[in-house]
């Protein structure tokens, strides 16, 4: 039987969650931000802001489908 998180670990884990998103977002915008700067060019932070924000939905599922899959079928 596996012992019950206290709230402190169950905070940490969530606002962790909370944040996975919007960093992903900013991380993306900021690479195609400079790379836009680089190469001279006008949309590469748009293309890298969707992939940012495509890696931080994708993670985000990883993270939660772990918490849901504790073994329990």
């Amino acid at each position: 039987m596996k012992p019950k998180p206290n709230l402190a670990r169950q905070i940490a884990r969530y606002s962790e969650l909370g944040m996975l998103l919007p960093a992903s977002t900013i991380v993306g915008y900021i690479i195609g931000y400079v790379l836009d700067k680089w190469l001279a060019t006008t949309y590469l932070y748009l293309v890298f802001l969707l992939l940012g924000i495509a890696a931080g939905f994708v993670q985000l599922i990883r993270e939660l489908n772990k918490d849901g899959s504790d073994g329990k079928s």
